[in-house]
Order: C-alpha cells, then sequence, then structure tokens
C-alpha cells in the first residue's frame, strides 16, 4: 500500500514542487492539499501543469480531517503557521517534514531573536535538522524534521568536510551566495516584481538574514565551538537557483589537488553531492530541476585561501527535493526514489 501524503500550503512555489516530485514518486499518492487562497478548487486549476496528473480539490486545513486521509504531512506554509499546525498532526500520530523555519533551531531564544516568539518550544529539543549530509541517522527516527533553508544547503554541504576535520581558521569564513528570485516566495513584493529584478543584482540584508543563525548553529554544533561567519545573500534575474562562493583560509598548506580528493573522499557515497571534475566550477545551469548539489574547489597555495563553490535548485535540494529526501529516510524508502531525475540542462 502506497504511503498517503498531504502537502500544507500546496500553492506557495515550494509546495507546488513538492507536488511535482512526490507525483513521480512510486511509493507515494498525495491525498490531500490544502491551500488557504485557493480552497475549494481542484489543483489543476490553479496550476494546470499538473493537469492529467491530479485532479485533487484544495481545502481548508483541518486537522482532524486531513489525518484521516493521510500517514505522512509536509508542512510549506510560512513561519509562525508551521509551528501553530505541527502539533496538532503530530498529536495525530503524523510524522512530518516542516519546510519553514519553525523547527529548525535548537535554542528557541535564538529563534525568537530572528523570528517571532515559539509558540511550540518543547518540540525544538526532538526536532532534527534535516540536513541528510550531517544528520541522516537521527532524521530516520525523528517525528518532526526542520527541513533546512535554501541558502544554508549550499552553504554547509561545502563547508562540512573541512570543518569536521578542523582544516580551516574559523575566524574568516565568508558566505557569498546569489538567488534566483523564487527564494521570495509566491507572494507578490515589490522587490521581487520583474521590473525592480530584470537586468541587475543586488545584495541584501548583510549581517540581517535569517538563514545567518541557521548555518552558524550547525557549523558550531559540528565543530564544538561558536562559529560566526560573514554571509552576504545577492539577489540575481533569473528564476531558480542558488550559486554559494565560501572563501576560507587553510589551516596548513594544502593543494587543489588534495583539497579535491577530500571533498571527493567525503561524499562518494552521498547521492546527491556532486564534486566537479578537477579544473571546473559548477553552474545553476548544471543543477536546475534536480536534488543535486555540484561542488568545486581551488587553493590559492600561495597564501593558503581556498575556495569553494557549490551550486544548487533552491527549490529542490534548497526545499521540497530535501524535503522528500528527508522523507525517503524517515520512511525507509531508497533515499533517492522520486529524485532521481537528471537537472533540466542542457
Amino acid at each position: 500500500m502506497k504511503t498517503r501524503v498531504g502537502i500544507i500550503g500546496a500553492t506557495g512555489y515550494t509546495g507546488v514542487e513538492l507536488l511535482r516530485l512526490l507525483l513521480h514518486h512510486p511509493e507515494v499518492e498525495v491525498t490531500a492539499l490544502t491551500s488557504q487562497k485557493y480552497a475549494g478548487l481542484p489543483i489543476d486549476h490553479v496550476f494546470p501543469s499538473v493537469m492529467k496528473y491530479l485532479r485533487l480539490q484544495c481545502e481548508e486545513l483541518n486537522a482532524d480531517q486531513i489525518s484521516k486521509k493521510t500517514d505522512f504531512i509536509f508542512t510549506a506554509v510560512p513561519h509562525k503557521t508551521a509551528m501553530e499546525t505541527v502539533p496538532a498532526f503530530l498529536q495525530r500520530g503524523k510524522r512530518i517534514v516542516d519546510l519553514s523555519a519553525d523547527f529548525r533551531f535548537q535554542d528557541p531564544a535564538v529563534y525568537e531573536r530572528w523570528y517571532q516568539k515559539h509558540t511550540a518550544p518543547e518540540l525544538l529539543k526532538e526536532a532534527v535538522y534535516g540536513l541528510p549530509e550531517l544528520h541522516r541517522e537521527k532524521i530516520r527516527e525523528a517525528r518532526v524534521v526542520g527541513n533546512p533553508g535554501c541558502y544554508p544547503t549550499g552553504a554547509l554541504i561545502g563547508l562540512l568536510p573541512l570543518i569536521e576535520k578542523g582544516m580551516i581558521s574559523f575566524e574568516t569564513i565568508v558566505v557569498d551566495s546569489k538567488s534566483g528570485v523564487s527564494g521570495a516566495g509566491r507572494d507578490v513584493v515589490l522587490d521581487s516584481l520583474f521590473c525592480e529584478v530584470n537586468e541587475g543584482v543586488k545584495a541584501y540584508k548583510i549581517f540581517e538574514h535569517r538563514h545567518l543563525p541557521e548555518i552558524e548553529q550547525e557549523l558550531s554544533r559540528l565543530a564544538q565551538k561558536k562559529i560566526s561567519v560573514t554571509f552576504v545573500p545577492h539577489l540575481i534575474p533569473m528564476d531558480r537557483g542558488i550559486l554559494t562562493t565560501l572563501y576560507v583560509r587553510l589551516a596548513q598548506k594544502w593543494k587543489t589537488e588534495e583539497i579535491w580528493n577530500i571533498f571527493q573522499d567525503t561524499y562518494e557515497k552521498e547521492p546527491f553531492v556532486r564534486i566537479c571534475p578537477k579544473g571546473k566550477l559548477p553552474s545553476t545551469k548544471d543543477v536546475k530541476g534536480s536534488n543535486y548539489c555540484n561542488i568545486g574547489v581551488k587553493v590559492n597555495e600561495g597564501d593558503g585561501r581556498l575556495v569553494i563553490v557549490t551550486a544548487i535548485d533552491n527549490l529542490v535540494k534548497g526545499a521540497s527535493g530535501e524535503a522528500v529526501q528527508n522523507m525517503n529516510i524517515m520512511l525507509g524508502y531508497p533515499e533517492t526514489m522520486g529524485l532521481d531525475v537528471g537537472p533540466l540542462w542542457p
């Protein structure tokens, strides 16, 4: 029997991306979709791209009714809404992957500093941060997984091997990320309008972006000491994708080939991390529509500076694809199930 899945918040970008992936998952049946804005409408009226795939009607959020027809829940709703929704499904015995930030933080004080007061802080102790490359075994047993943010996914995968081995200075880590406009969500926002974004690139929320504490939490946990990073996000005029350039200083002299070998050895068995051939650097076009993270490295052997470049699709590996990957781990399915599709380019 297939796993019956509900998507809470199915008509945002991450919600419909979840739907796209799950419709091709051989062990899943999507049985419930909620939408505050489109309740009462068939999903193929909202997104004609799913015509002949699914004609399920969007409905209002009612935990009792949705629990009767689902086994597993994705919450793809805004911050605050998620923390009000997740407990209701946990009480009804459902396991959940939450795509908001509400269950990503261990310390409620950190969450409340960057977001708002948390109404379910007791759940933060058991919620697992859903980066499979770091917390796979904990994810396997979790009742609720806090799916990582898009920027942290690209940054953390690029830094984990070096932090774990203590190979870089923890004092001078710079994370420079450039994201497509879909990262801002599907709501109408002035700064995301075509005329505001097209033919321009801009930095924003320097030292203020809410993904900064998420990056620092996971790096500090791995290093077992407090790590602060300089995180500078940029908005660029494309639909989807994140290119992250990481600038670090090596603790001792290493050659590019030696660093490349370390990344290759670390991620050799990871199904969705690909190390670019020596001398090559990743592009967002090489991962578009896929759950892959591509990585390239280059050392300045004269002074020990290292640049790591990662590329992900912010809606897939940076959100919905990673959420499906987490569901697969939680339910004991092959990790690549429903995700083993190549990028859209060329």
